[in-house]
């Protein structure tokens, strides 16, 4: 426990402050209604939620997401629960925060694919977001900006964080928290050497670390046309390099890795013991380990569905 303590924290009982932002009771709303709003999409039939379903662990349980015009996405869709935790967003890191990483996906052209000045026009075709946006930000003339739907997105998603998990009570000193196998299984997860890149509160989502330091797993698992984060520095060092997820949830959150080609826990364990520590684990570790990654999973938020502004005749209409 005392060396787990040094390794891990526990997620806080409340939300963390999103830099630069008063998070209101107005804005957390006003958040909801946006990130559950299909009409942020080109077609209005994509919201946030439906790649990042909160009741699914905050994924869609999909290799690959499917968008715009049923485009699939290059990467799997990671959790946006406890995503606040990271030290940035997206699987290269390519935005710093969750205000960055908000406005990325409503125009990526794969994905919601609708321009931001179209979103904000979209937004104001809509008489009932006026007193939303409003009430959220009321010292803003203009409301209404793509900067503010970032803004009150992120503070949403930072709402979003599972609590209280077994290893959490854990790492708060309850020592019948996790099970005798659980126990080993997090003895193993220090000794093999997973803590040294799943650590701090998001038991990873703090680091980059390439994929295969010491094995490179299969082209279907590392595709050779993905080089990580090196899309985003063009520095050769950070070819197949990319943020080190959170494990936290893990249970709940298949398939995994970037690719999302593996569907077995238990197989995701194996291929990151060969690829990244060039240890061949036993069944049994391998089963310890995973009966560990089990006690990640905490309280799912429990959000309720928001009741959206309706559209008028007069509100942009959709591209299907």
């Amino acid at each position: 426990m005392k060396e787990a303590q040094g390794l891990f924290q526990p997620i806080p009982n409340k939300p963390p402050v999103v830099k630069d932002v008063v998070a209101t009771p107005a804005l957390v709303e006003l958040g909801k209604a946006l990130y559950f709003d299909p009409r942020l999409s080109e077609s209005h039939n994509i919201s946030c939620n439906t790649c990042h379903q909160i009741g699914l662990g905050g994924v869609d349980m999909l290799p690959v997401s499917i968008g715009h015009k049923s485009q699939k996405g290059t990467r799997n869709a990671p959790t946006v629960l406890n995503s606040v935790f990271n030290t940035a967003q997206f699987w290269d890191g390519r935005a710093a925060d969750l205000k960055e990483q908000a406005g990325g996906p409503i125009q990526n052209p794969v994905e919601m694919a609708i321009t931001h000045q179209h979103a904000i026009e979209m937004l104001r075709g809509i008489p009932g977001y006026k007193p939303l946006f409003e009430a959220a930000f009321p010292g803003d003339k203009d409301p209404v900006t793509i900067q503010n739907v970032e803004k009150a997105i992120a503070v949403f998603e930072a709402t979003l964080i599972t609590p209280n998990a077994p290893f959490d009570k854990f790492l708060r000193g309850d020592g019948n928290a996790l099970t005798a196998e659980q126990k080993a299984g997090l003895r193993l997860f220090i000794d093999q050497g997973c803590a040294s890149c799943h650590n701090g509160i998001n038991v990873g989502g703090g680091m980059y670390a390439p994929f295969g330091v010491v094995e490179k797993p299969g082209a279907d698992i590392l595709p050779p046309t993905d080089k990580g984060r090196f899309q985003v520095t063009k520095t050769a060092d950070d070819e197949y390099v990319f943020k080190v997820p959170t494990l936290r949830n893990i249970e709940l959150t298949p398939p995994y890795f970037h690719t999302g080609k593996a569907w077995d826990l238990k197989q995701a364990v194996g291929v990151m013991a060969t690829s990244q520590l060039g240890e061949h684990l036993s069944d049994d570790q391998i089963s310890k380990i995973t009966a560990f990654l089990h006690s990640l999973t905490g309280e799912q938020p429990m959000v309720t569905y928001p009741i959206l502004p309706p559209s008028t005749a007069t509100t942009p209409q959709p591209e299907m």
